[in-house]
């Protein structure tokens, strides 16, 4: 989903413009971005709050740097790594650290079919919005992003280990939230 300017020269110009702080490319980059993006920082967060703060952020930093940017690269995949690091950022200045009985990610397994498949796009994006911090920065970064568990430690400053109890947990627990909607009952009456 790569923008194509043509209304304002090719795109080192249009970078050029930015790097200027023209408003019109500042807006029109924005605005091209705004919706796909938003997704990415939706998973990331609490809630829509949280969400457009990350957005924001990402948005900021994107314009700040965006003489780094290489015209000729996807301009999408360089904006959404800046805004999977802004909201890593996010869960970083947010998290309060605990720890987690480790020794029970061993015993704990995933066999059944997946209740994800049952829901729409709206739906799990809120059952993974009510999934702890921790959880939903390790499923983001593991499920949709592709990071391994050594850079998911790397990134989150916690073993590796960690990362894989937290996946485990955060599958399971997505898993509970949606069989709950999905025959009806709340999932938090049984915690």
């Amino acid at each position: 989903m790569d923008i194509a300017i043509q209304l304002r020269g090719d795109e080192r110009d249009f970078i050029n413009a930015c790097m200027a702080q023209e408003r019109w490319a500042q807006q029109l980059l924005y605005e091209e971005f705004y919706s796909s993006m938003m997704g990415v920082c939706l998973r990331y967060a609490n809630n829509q709050d949280d969400a457009l703060d990350i957005l924001h952020e990402g948005f900021i930093k994107v314009f700040k740097h965006i003489a780094k940017y290489e015209p000729g690269t996807s301009l999408s995949a360089w904006i959404r790594r800046i805004m999977v690091n802004t909201a890593i950022d996010y869960y970083r200045r947010s998290i309060r650290r605990r720890t987690e009985d480790l020794e029970q990610a061993y015993d704990l397994s995933v066999d059944e079919a997946d209740a994800i498949s049952q829901f729409g796009e709206q739906e799990i994006l809120d059952a993974i919005q009510l999934l702890s911090p921790a959880y939903r920065a390790v499923f983001n970064l593991y499920i949709i992003e592709g990071y391994s568990h050594k850079e998911i430690a790397d990134v989150l400053e916690f073993s590796e280990s960690t990362s894989r109890s937290n996946l485990v947990k955060a599958r399971i627990k997505l898993k509970a939230i949606l069989t709950s909607r999905l025959y009806g009952y709340d999932h938090e009456e049984e915690e």
